[in-house]
């Protein structure tokens, strides 16, 4: 009996270190301030909304939300209760060639090459100072430096009166 839970133990060791590289979350990369890392199992979470951001960005954005945050959106409650948590996902903005050729001009794009994945995460006695959400930022899994961290909060203080927050859901 204890040769076959050997492999057993094995495989379920490889499967959660294949794990963490498929979401990339390495506990010991948060991020620099806030000590955020990539929430396991966010690809799994529903979609809050989309963004397209023209311009220098060209970018394509998807937010997801845990369970806390998705509850929290559909009963408008405000601020997000603790536990909630936001993950926004950006690729460059990419024309889609398939769907071009059938539309006979460009007008259809998709997501490209990833360029980060930013996160929230609301804890309003840990991150009393940010208006009680932490950040984080990750480009190929690796927390951006100290100094990109520091200027979060400030880039999301234009949307206090929505607890921080500029994404609205859209059901």
């Amino acid at each position: 009996m204890k040769i076959a839970v050997l492999p057993a133990l094995l495989i379920a060791a490889g499967f959660i270190a294949f794990s963490a590289q498929l979401y990339g979350h390495a506990d010991e990369d948060a991020s620099p301030v806030y000590g955020v890392t990539v929430p396991p199992g966010y690809r799994d979470w529903k979609l809050i909304s989309v963004t397209l951001e023209e311009g220098d960005f060209n970018q394509l954005r998807a937010e997801l939300g845990n369970d806390a945050a998705i509850k929290a959106y559909r009963e408008g409650t405000l601020p997000f209760p603790d536990g909630a948590v936001i993950v926004a996902l950006h690729w460059k903005r990419a024309p889609s060639d398939e769907d071009n050729r059938v539309f006979g001009h460009v007008q259809a794009f998709v997501a490209g090459s990833p360029v980060n994945m930013q996160v929230m995460v609301k804890d309003s006695t840990k991150y009393a100072e940010s208006g009680g959400w932490g950040f984080a930022d990750f480009t190929d899994g690796k927390a951006a430096d100290e100094a990109k961290h520091k200027t979060c909060f400030g880039c999301h203080e234009p949307a206090k009166d929505h607890d921080f927050v500029f994404t609205r859901y859209a059901p």
